[in-house]
């Protein structure tokens, strides 16, 4: 089922509002000598400098900071809104626009950049110092003291004989580790064996050396078991 849509009376009359507000200063600030653009960019200055000074009031009020700055700018917006809506209600002439107000309509730019600025860059809420926690160079003493109090408080009262102390029990001796049984003899084929023979008595005569263990097992490519009961065999 779709929504109906119902206009918002509160709606409407801000639209009208902000409307009247916006031409009123535009045909204010044409008058005071502000053509084409610029005259049209003066409303949305204004505008928008009402609207971010409310903004940062209801953040500030809501955070319980003061509100004051915000206030100022408030104030300074909702007086050039009103007063472009009471100077082209016929009060004056606009044809023939007073030099005060051409330096005030030419100034606003400044001030409310300067208002913009200060209202996005006022201080926030400080940050709340946590705090620090005990070093082990304070605990250690304390701990100290503690075990110093307990050594205290289990000393004999005078008068009072102390507890015989009890014979503290003989250590009860270690097993000696069971002895590994020896590994089964690993069978080896003799024609293995020749085989063998023939690599060690080359790498011997290469080398000058006899063949180990490790190099006779790379060599035939056999387990390291089998490799050292052929080396035994061939020693």
């Amino acid at each position: 089922m779709r929504p109906t849509l119902r206009p918002d009376a509160v709606l409407v009359q801000a639209v009208i509002a902000g409307a009247l507000s916006f031409a009123h200063l535009h045909d204010l600030a044409e008058a005071a000598g502000q053509t084409g653009w610029k005259a049209w960019a003066y409303p949305i200055s204004v505008d928008l400098l009402l609207v971010a000074a409310w903004h940062r009031l209801r953040s500030l009020r809501a955070a319980g900071d003061s509100a004051r700055s915000a206030w100022t700018w408030f104030t300074v917006a909702l007086a050039a809104s009103l007063g472009a809506n009471i100077a082209t209600a016929g009060l004056l002439d606009l044809t023939d626009v007073p030099d005060w107000l051409r330096i005030l309509v030419a100034g606003w730019p400044a001030l409310a950049f300067l208002g913009g600025t200060l209202l996005v860059h006022s201080p926030g809420h400080p940050e709340v110092a946590q705090p620090a926690e005990p070093s082990r160079d304070t605990e250690e003493p304390a701990a100290v003291e503690a075990v110093i109090e307990r050594d205290d408080m289990t000393e004999p009262e005078p008068g009072i004989a102390a507890a015989p102390a009890l014979p503290s029990p003989d250590p009860e001796p270690v097993p000696e580790p069971a002895p590994e049984p020896e590994p089964a003899p690993v069978p080896v084929p003799p024609a293995l064996v020749a085989h063998a023979r023939k690599v060690a008595d080359d790498y011997r005569a290469r080398t000058g050396y006899p063949i180990d263990a490790d190099t006779l097992r790379a060599r035939l490519g056999v387990p390291p078991l089998m490799a050292h009961a052929i080396a035994a065999q061939l020693a």
